[in-house]
């Protein structure tokens, strides 16, 4: 079963850095423990002279930089300890193991060297790389939950291979220190979407939910934190936060299927939703990255972010309609990792029957539904208040040119020279009529309670609704790829499960 221990190292008290870093670099690469170094392996550093090369790192970064810690509270280098359960694989494959964990770790931009040891029954592989990025520019900081992002990338990349892991972890029951899965969480770092895969995915989520209507389409699109804009010819775009300019609902921006005669053509029932379709189209562009839990440079505090399951690939339907050797290989590669991270998911949320699995999915569904007519619901009553006190404001301004036209008995003459005042008027008595429907009209103060109230019911609900959305994308991608794993055919089961 294999564990992961991350291990930060300052200098040796009593030592020089390059004592500190000949000590500890010197029982790495033990020729006794790394088979006469062939169990040794490195990424822009070469072992032999990792300790020269580390400290002239940190000396351009002073350079560069201008900054310089104290010397007992600089961070020379971070070490990974990874070890395996005994007899599932050789040492040459750990190292295999081990250098992928790193890469896939530092993402390429701390150098390495990883040495696999052969002086204990079971494999066990250790990391060492630099706390200074190449350019000597920046360095990597130690994040809440960094070991727990250790353990978790471990796992991930045991599931891919086949290996086994602790499955129900325990705190250790003395000391200060307690084991990673104290920390086991639903947390897991992943290259971030595009806008347009954003845009996307959201569609497909709302198209989902059956709106009647285009006008009710893009409400739920201005729900989900999305602004509208409509252009000449019945051109609509869409922006969320972060995003500079609109991204236009047409084909050739968005791909197949994404057009306003598309979506027109769903809403009308003309044309059926495929399941998943943004999910599916950022499998077949991109790889599942797997790198830690954040981007630990700069950041000392960070919240990690809950992980995002892809869906597998049909290869076969990609071969026939053309992809070549590269694709098929890119996909097997790809769907070995998408059901690492199915299997991880369904065991860290406890999911071990299939039942449980489709009983989850439909109960986060149905909440999530729940959720988003709650949350209309609010804003309903929040446009009504806006309106009643619009109208109370109007109403109070031209009361007294609306009292003098009454004096006047009605003037025509009086009536030109007010028109606009009378009409604003009349259209405030007007939307009394029409909302309070004969009731007695409230006071301002009371408008405003209830505004706030209705704002602050909004505001935790619109909290929990993206919660919820986020875990039923999830668990409906972890479902779908289960069911091509079992061959589930069941279409129209699997269809009413992810709406």
């Amino acid at each position: 079963m294999a564990t992961a221990r991350f291990i930060k190292r300052h200098v040796t008290k009593g030592k020089t850095i390059s004592q500190s870093l000949s000590d500890s670099f010197g029982y790495a690469q033990n020729p006794i423990k790394t088979r006469n170094s062939e169990l040794v392996t490195a990424y822009k550093c070469d072992p032999k002279t990792a300790v020269a090369e580390f400290i002239l790192s940190k000396a351009k970064y002073k350079a560069i930089t201008g900054r310089e810690q104290k010397k007992d509270e600089d961070v020379l280098y971070y070490q990974i300890r990874q070890s395996f359960k005994r007899g599932e694989i050789d040492h040459d494959t750990a190292l295999k193991i081990g250098h992928d964990f790193a890469m896939r770790w530092t993402k390429g931009k701390h150098a390495f060297f990883v040495v696999s040891h052969v002086d204990r029954p079971h494999p066990h592989i250790h990391i060492y790389y630099n706390s200074t990025v190449l350019d000597c520019t920046r360095k990597f900081r130690d994040f809440i939950g960094s070991a727990r992002a250790v353990q978790r990338l471990s796992d991930r990349i045991c599931y891919e291979n086949g290996l086994s892991v602790i499955e129900n972890p325990k705190p250790r029951s003395k000391g200060k220190y307690k084991h990673y899965g104290e920390w086991q969480e639903d947390n897991m770092q992943s290259k971030p979407l595009t806008f347009q895969e954003r845009l996307k995915m959201q569609i497909d989520i709302c198209l989902a939910e059956k709106p009647p209507t285009m006008k009710a389409f893009l409400q739920s699109m201005k729900l989900a934190g999305y602004e509208v804009k409509h252009g000449r010819g019945g051109v609509i775009s869409f922006r969320t936060e972060g995003q500079k300019g609109y991204t236009r609902l047409r084909a050739s921006t968005l791909g197949e299927g994404y057009g306003v005669e598309d979506i027109q053509a769903i809403i009308d029932g003309r044309v059926e939703l495929l399941p998943s379709r943004a999910s599916q189209a950022k499998a077949q562009q991109t790889t599942t990255p797997t790198h830690a839990p954040v981007t630990p440079i700069q950041q000392t505090t960070t919240t990690i972010p809950t992980p995002k399951v892809n869906l597998i690939v049909d290869i076969q339907t990609k071969m026939r309609n053309g992809k070549g050797a590269a694709y098929e290989r890119w996909a097997k590669i790809h769907n070995l990792k998408a059901m690492a991270a199915a299997l991880q998911f369904l065991q860290e949320n406890d999911l071990l029957e299939y039942e449980q699995l489709e009983q989850k999915a439909t109960d986060l569904t149905d909440n999530f539904h729940a959720l988003a007519d709650k949350i209309k619901s609010i804003e309903t009553a929040i446009n009504t208040n806006m309106e009643l006190k619009s109208a109370m404001v109007d109403y109070a301004k031209t009361r007294p040119v609306f009292e003098g036209f009454k004096a006047a008995k009605y003037s025509n003459k009086y009536l030109a020279e007010h028109n606009a005042d009378i009409q604003t008027h009349r259209a405030a008595q007007a939307t009394f009529k029409r909302i309070l429907a004969g009731a007695k009209l409230p006071k301002m103060d009371t408008l405003k309670n209830e505004y706030k109230k209705l704002a602050a019911e909004k505001s935790a609900a619109y909290k929990s609704y993206k919660a919820t959305r986020k875990s039923m994308q999830d668990i409906v991608t972890t479902k779908a790829n289960i069911d091509h794993l079992l061959g589930i055919t069941d279409v129209q089961k699997n269809k009413d499960v992810e709406r």
